[in-house]
């Protein structure tokens, strides 16, 4: 904390998505954007630039003068940048997913329980306000859709569909279903890139509940859009638009439509103000590293299948 009482924050990796993390902790009431930390020296100097924070030469030197750190690189570098910076006692987030192995983020989560820190994991659409609704409303889900396509990006590609795009809906389902998950069963094919990029999952939980999970990162369109049927009442949104419907059905036949009141908000922002809010009270992260972990072994599960069939 500063004298003024705001957290003091900085960013490691600001590619596409870190300098949406910068821009956010310099925009917060309860944050101070400290400085931030690339690999691309040029790139670190434009974003500091621009939100008026410090560059830093190395990941030592970010941990000393931050209290919590967004790690923002890519997948198969999140170990490497987050263990020194929990060796520096420092309140972290982690993009998703939390790491590319279960090993990998057992040590994540040994060492931050050692030092008494939080690391919350970036499922960032357990904070768009289209979670929020069903979070309210899902009561008992029977079967669950979730579809989530994307133009082709080389950025990402470091690992495949499954673990880029598919773990958000991974993450959702596992809240929505609450339940032990039995079986998985999954189908996946590589299109442009050396690892899948178009896969489907089917998820029976002990419940009984089945999610089918579809995912495309070689789409000709984005699209974010999840269905939830339990009794009496059917619900499709979208996550992207941040609007849907929910239809319930009262006495024996009739069918009632209604649209959905969500306030559109920028979902970073909000997973951003939570995680300053969890640092600052010491408060369990919605999306902590054992609920990251839980997704992660179910995406290595689907991609295990789908190499393997």
């Amino acid at each position: 904390m500063n004298n003024t009482g705001k957290l003091l924050c900085g960013v490691a990796g600001v590619g596409y998505l870190g300098q949406h993390h910068a821009r956010i902790y310099s925009e917060l009431d309860s944050t101070e954007l400290v400085g931030v930390y690339d690999n691309n020296v040029e790139r670190a100097e434009e974003i500091a630039g621009k939100y008026k924070c410090r560059v830093f030469k190395s990941l030592k030197e970010l941990g000393e003068a931050c209290t919590a750190v967004s790690v923002v690189v890519p997948t198969d570098r999140h170990t490497e940048v987050a263990m020194p910076l929990l060796e520096q006692n420092c309140d972290l987030l982690i993009e998703k997913p939390i790491t590319t192995s279960v090993e990998d983020a057992e040590a994540i989560v040994k060492a931050a329980k050692e030092r008494d820190l939080i690391v919350q994991v970036g499922h960032i659409e357990h904070f768009n306000p289209v979670m929020g609704f069903m979070e309210t409303h899902v009561k008992e889900p029977r079967f669950i859709t979730a579809d989530r396509l994307a133009p082709f990006n080389p950025r990402g590609t470091e690992v495949g569909v499954v673990l880029d795009l598919m773990i958000h809906d991974i993450g959702v389902v596992l809240k929505l279903a609450n339940s032990q998950v039995e079986r998985v069963e999954a189908v996946g094919v590589n299109v442009l890139s050396k690892s899948e990029d178009i896969a489907n999952a089917r998820i029976v939980f002990a419940n009984k509940c089945v999610a089918n999970l579809n995912v495309s990162r070689v789409s000709l369109k984005k699209l974010r859009e999840i269905r939830v049927f339990q009794p009496g009442a059917y619900m499709s949104l979208d996550f992207m638009n941040q609007k849907g419907h929910l239809i319930r059905v009262k006495g024996l036949t009739d069918i009632v439509p209604e649209e959905v009141p969500i306030e559109k908000q920028e979902p970073l922002k909000i997973e951003l103000a939570s995680f300053a809010d969890c640092v600052i009270n010491k408060k369990n992260p919605k999306v902590d590293a054992l609920l990251g972990m839980r997704a992660l072994e179910i995406a290595l599960e689907i991609t295990r299948q789908i190499n393997n069939p």
